[in-house]
């Protein structure tokens, strides 16, 4: 199976306006995106604040990305939680709503053995006919897909590959060179787009693509065309705002400078505060 997508897949932010979803702005940020040279997007993954979407809300912007996207792009429906079944309900009602493919992301609080982390990726892809990405990011979930759980993983037909946010550049190494060719990997962290592709990931799943898509769009594809040294060159370029976007907890700081951009998005639903006043100062003054 060929990749769901090569190169920069955002991570779209969920834009509210007093609490309830912006719409007519989330259909504006999604064109911006597509015409922007972005391959994929990811809705209601983190950076769309998936944790405090109600079920009907993330069906709702489901129906509405793939309305707007109109086949050009991927949709990828962020469906995981850390109950099983609720997740295989979500996915299957995506599916028949007509997304492209399932954002996975591993059990948090429960912390599951590594046998009920099979078991529950299993279920979920047994559910759908669809490709679905497991979303490794114990930062938040509090646990690890190991090398040897993507191994087991990479035999079922429908789960592609991993997007790896641990930051364990060793894990990747292993992941490249014990997992099948097409168990793909996608890094989850804008800073380690170009190492991650040097070994042969297949593209990011980004937050900073929301503000810069454009120019994320121009850093994988340097990648794709294996100019690593260009690449690296604009990745130096673009660390500052990658950095910055992970000033406080994600995405307090991209919804900031979403605003900052000219496109209010809204505050995040609590319990994610506003920016403080000290990262607004140091975040207006980079954009400018």
């Amino acid at each position: 199976m060929k990749p769901i997508f090569e190169g920069t897949c955002t991570a779209l932010v969920t834009p509210f306006k007093e609490d309830h979803i912006n719409f007519p702005l989330f259909r504006r940020l999604l064109e911006r995106q597509i015409n922007n040279g972005v391959k994929a997007v990811v809705v209601c993954g983190t950076t769309g604040e998936s944790a405090t979407l109600s079920d009907e809300e993330k069906l709702d912007l489901f129906a509405a990305a793939v309305d707007c996207a109109g086949g050009r792009i991927p949709v990828i429906a962020g469906t995981g939680s850390n109950c099983t079944k609720h997740s295989v309900f979500l996915s299957k009602i995506a599916e028949k709503l007509g997304v492209d493919g399932l954002l996975l992301v591993s059990p948090y609080y429960n912390k599951t053995t590594e046998a009920g982390l099979v078991a529950h990726y299993r279920a979920i892809a047994d559910s759908v006919s669809l490709p679905c990405i497991l979303y490794n990011v114990p930062s938040r979930t509090g646990m690890d897909i190991s090398v040897e759980v993507c191994k087991e993983l990479a035999q079922h037909p429908n789960i592609q590959g991993i997007k790896e946010a641990s930051g364990n550049i060793s894990k990747v190494v292993q992941l490249c060179s014990q997992c099948p060719k097409d168990f793909y990997i996608w890094s989850g962290n804008d800073d380690q787009t170009v190492p991650i592709m040097s070994m042969g990931g297949k593209g990011v799943i980004s937050v900073l693509s929301n503000l810069y898509p454009k120019e994320l769009s121009t850093l994988t594809q340097l990648c794709l065309d294996e100019d690593f040294e260009a690449a690296s060159q604009l990745q130096a370029q673009l660390w500052p705002y990658m950095d910055a976007m992970f000033c406080e907890v994600n995405p307090i700081p991209i919804k900031a400078a979403m605003r900052l951009a000219g496109y209010d998005c809204g505050r995040c639903r609590l319990p994610l505060s506003e920016l403080s006043v000290k990262n607004q100062i140091k975040l207006a003054s980079l954009l400018q």
